[in-house]
């Protein structure tokens, strides 16, 4: 078995079971935008952040950061800001990912040799 490349991988793909769970957890069951956006963009984590593990590849860190980022912008874009569990539970979780995926792509060396040579020349 290959070894694992990135822990932030398998703990992106934790919080996207969180995201997945966390409107029966919190109680938003019932805001069909927020509970719809949590169990997409949690099987997508998950998706994405298992596609890193097995197969990694810069594009799935990437990937990971733009599904953060959604998380971030989600509850103003759909509606559910006001409330509170919800929003905040996408907000954190959204920082958390974003973070992870930004910290993966700036320290292995495969992905942010890109940006070193960019800033060389």
């Amino acid at each position: 078995m290959k070894p694992l490349k990135h822990w932030q991988d398998p703990v992106n793909a934790l919080l996207g079971a969180w995201v997945i769970l966390s409107p029966w957890a919190l109680g938003f069951q019932d805001n069909t935008a927020a509970m719809s956006n949590a169990v997409i963009i949690g099987l997508a984590l998950i998706a994405a952040a298992l596609g890193a593990i097995f197969v990694p590849r810069a594009w799935e860190e990437w990937t990971e950061a733009a599904l953060g980022l959604w998380l971030i912008a989600a509850p103003w874009v759909l509606g559910f800001s006001t409330h509170r569990d919800a929003m905040l539970a996408a907000v954190v979780t959204g920082v958390v990912v974003l973070a992870l995926a930004l910290w993966t792509l700036a320290t292995d060396k495969d992905y942010s040799s890109w940006l070193r040579d960019r800033m060389a020349h």
